[in-house]
């Protein structure tokens, strides 16, 4: 009788390290206690999808045997449940078994818990504090006009009744909460030009139509521009001011409005 072929397993191809594994339930989420799933069942499968087999094999965590796969458990098994306690599960190097259903073919992997692995985190947080101290730097530096425009992005209208220094102060309260968005807008120019086209209607110089598809100007009524099918009126208008024809009228407002 023939045997059938065993592929090369993940923590084979990987260098598969025996140690103590811990884990932690993912979202910040600390209940006294949470049962992962543990075993395939027809009404609550339990699978992994063998790349060099193309199949589905059936998991099952099983303390007295060596491998996590129901297709390599060998006479009777002793099944218990995987309980994380506080958001916490440790796992000794003894059970490999448990070890490797966890870090390498559990479905919930990196969805509903993680491995914590202390070097690689430390990178992760190394990094998020590089960006936060960059985008302290960006905000403490930067202009109020620019300012203001990021700003505006995240208060609206509200900007308007603010202080330089109030602008200033939620302004490195945003970077500190959210670097990476805080970069993003300060790299893009359309933010500026989203809030010169805002002013420009709120100082009567241009003016949006009723249903926000037209600009306007706001001495005569002429038509400037048309805003394009479900974009944002002043987001479509500082895109034109981009073109030939929008930079001339940007150049007319910056004069009126200085």
């Amino acid at each position: 009788m023939s045997k059938t072929k065993q592929k090369e397993t993940p923590s084979q191809k990987e260098g598969w390290e025996i140690k103590d594994r811990n884990y932690q339930l993912k979202g910040n989420k600390e209940p006294l206690t949470f049962t992962l799933k543990s075993r395939h069942t027809e009404k609550y499968p339990l699978t992994y999808f063998d790349e060099t087999l193309r199949s589905q094999r059936a998991l099952r965590y099983a303390t007295n045997q060596s491998s996590p796969f129901v297709d390599e458990q060998k006479g009777e098994v002793t099944i218990r449940h995987i309980v994380f306690k506080d958001g916490f599960l440790h796992v000794p190097r003894e059970h490999q078994a448990l070890q490797k259903l966890l870090s390498l073919y559990h479905p919930d992997r990196d969805k509903r818990y993680k491995e914590m692995k202390p070097i690689e985190d430390a990178k992760d947080e190394l990094v998020d504090l590089e960006i936060e101290i960059l985008a302290l730097n960006i905000a403490k530096d930067m202009e109020i006009d620019q300012a203001e425009a990021i700003m505006r992005v995240q208060n609206g209208s509200r900007v308007n009744t603010m202080a330089s220094k109030e602008i200033r102060r939620d302004l490195l309260l945003f970077a500190k909460s959210n670097p990476k968005q805080f970069i993003a807008l300060a790299k893009d120019d359309n933010v500026q030009l989203r809030n010169f086209g805002i002013k420009a209607v709120e100082a009567g110089i241009l003016k949006l139509s009723s249903n926000q598809r037209t600009v306007l100007w706001g001495s005569n009524d002429r038509k400037l521009m048309a805003v394009p099918f479900d974009e944002n009126p002043y987001s479509a208008l500082a895109a034109w001011f981009k073109t030939d024809e929008g930079v001339e009228v940007y150049k007319t407002i910056t004069k009126k409005l200085s």
